[in-house]
């Protein structure tokens, strides 16, 4: 699975979830996009979802029309010692992941 990490994920985050193919957005040189454009972007370059800790995502985009997939963390902080945790369940979760949906982790 292709994943984009939002530029609110540490970079380290990424190396924890092989096998899956992961850029972060500051790599993609997507820093400082707003949601709506990322979420496009993210489904033009061919990604199956874009995870983020931004809660507000849901509300701020038409979820019927959701370009690809957004996993949102559900996390204190942005901190691997608060991420770390939901790992397991993120790596569960995007085995049966449906294109074009919205998911919650933690």
């Amino acid at each position: 699975m292709k994943l984009l990490l939002d530029e609110n994920l540490p970079h380290e985050l990424r190396l924890l979830l092989s096998p899956h193919e992961v850029f972060t957005a500051t790599y993609m040189g997507w820093s400082g996009i707003r949601n709506g454009q990322l979420l496009a972007r993210a489904a033009g370059e061919e990604y199956d979802a874009v995870v983020t800790l931004d809660a507000g995502i849901e509300f701020e985009q038409n979820l019927q029309a959701l370009p690809c997939s957004v996993i949102v963390l559900r996390a204190p902080s942005n901190r691997m010692r608060h991420l770390l945790p939901l790992l397991p369940e993120l790596l569960n979760a995007l085995t049966t992941l449906q294109p074009c949906t919205l998911l919650h982790v933690g």
